[in-house]
């Protein structure tokens, strides 16, 4: 699907007009309209780094960027955007989104550590359909935070929800940039 039909999927999702599984669970329906929020919030307010812009407006053959995502994925909210704003720097990504829990889903090509179905996930090819690289699903200090809020008792899951999205509201889309720069330039 394009990014033009995702965005009308949370229009369906939040209306009530789409209440298929597990959209027919009100916490799936909430997530998703609080993701909807924090999305629109990034593609109003984000900012593209100069140094991200220069990579992607140098890519010179045709690439295809998959974006594995579910409305209901809280990290998506926060890095969705900004990797669509990206792909839309240069006409010569066709940018698709792939929904990690549809029957056509590729998760199973691009699991986190082997076997966790963890999204988002980038999967970046070449004009051939050949992977370049894969990235995600968070960025690496993201990622620390919730390794330590396994270990952290003293704190309530409310108090770990707040820290994790304020994290992401400070950062500002800045270290999935820089991660995606790292992957661009180890390609050559």
């Amino acid at each position: 699907m394009n990014w033009t039909t995702y965005i009308s999927l949370f229009e369906d999702i939040v209306s009530k007009e789409n209440t298929t599984p597990p959209y027919d669970n009100e916490d799936y329906h909430n997530y998703t309209s609080l993701n909807q929020s924090r999305q629109n919030r990034w593609l109003k307010r984000g900012e593209i780094t100069p140094e991200l812009t220069t990579e992607i407006e140098n890519i010179s053959e045709s690439q295809e960027w998959i974006l594995i995502t579910e409305p209901w994925c809280g990290d998506a909210a926060h890095i969705a955007p900004f990797i669509f704003m990206a792909s839309q720097l240069n006409d010569k990504i066709d940018f698709k989104i792939n929904l990690r829990d549809a029957e056509n889903s590729i998760i199973q090509d691009y699991l986190t550590n082997g076997k966790s179905m963890s999204i988002p996930i980038l999967v970046v090819r070449d004009k051939d359909g050949t992977d370049l690289f894969s990235w995600g699903p968070r960025p690496k200090d993201a990622q620390a935070i919730l390794a330590r809020h396994k270990n952290e008792t003293d704190k309530s899951q409310e108090e770990k929800k707040i820290e994790f999205q304020g994290w992401y509201n400070k950062n500002k889309g800045a270290d999935a940039q820089k991660e995606l720069i790292e992957k661009f330039q180890s390609l050559g």
